[in-house]
């Protein structure tokens, strides 16, 4: 994708706005503008670099915070006058130190940010953490706590208890996360299939 392929006729001041999105958690974080130059500079450096209005001259996120945001892919849309930037953030994105510059629902999200701990947790392997014992017993140990939470969510499902079963799913969830990762397989992965299916 080159910036001439975008169609600017109908931009504001011939920028391209674009959409940043968390690529692991699929919030949306900002809003922003490039121009050919600022285009071809995220495409060079891999960080999302913008064209600010207000200044008229190139910014690249976190260049005075650090809180950049790094590039893990670009798409077009239908009408190529928009594009969508998913990203790695590193730290806030907004000004006011909030992760997101839209205030959508805290959980929006958060299990993909589990998933996303719970592979650091398996990478670091921290110490007093429930996680790392999870990992340090293997598969089997990992399966049967699956096992358990299935069974015990079930249980509260048929008991027609929808707190109990909220808190169990909630358990289940959070044991098949790990078993996934134990498992080298990602959200994305069970997506792909999913989709496959539909």
């Amino acid at each position: 994708m080159n910036f001439s392929d975008f169609n600017l006729s109908k931009c504001a001041d011939s920028l391209l706005p674009v959409i940043v999105q968390d690529s692991v958690t699929l919030r949306v974080l900002m809003l922003g503008y490039m121009n050919r130059e600022a285009f071809d500079k995220t495409v060079a450096t891999g960080l999302v670099t913008f064209f600010s209005r207000t200044r008229g001259t190139l910014w690249t996120k976190g260049e005075t915070s650090g809180n950049y945001l790094k590039v893990v892919d670009m798409y077009a849309d239908c009408d190529m006058d928009t594009l969508l930037v998913k990203a790695l953030p590193v730290g806030p994105v907004c000004h006011r130190g909030t992760t997101a510059c839209f205030d959508t629902p805290a959980e929006e999200g958060f299990i993909r940010s589990l998933s996303a701990l719970v592979a650091r947790r398996h990478a670091e392997m921290p110490e007093d953490s429930y996680t790392t014992r999870l990992f340090i017993k293997g598969v089997k140990k990992i399966a049967q706590k699956v096992g358990e939470e299935a069974v015990e969510s079930a249980v509260e499902a048929v008991d027609g208890n929808r707190s109990r079963f909220i808190y169990e799913a909630s358990d289940l969830m959070f044991h098949y996360l790990v078993l996934l990762e134990q498992m080298g397989v990602t959200i994305s992965d069970i997506e792909r299939e999913l989709v496959k299916r539909h």
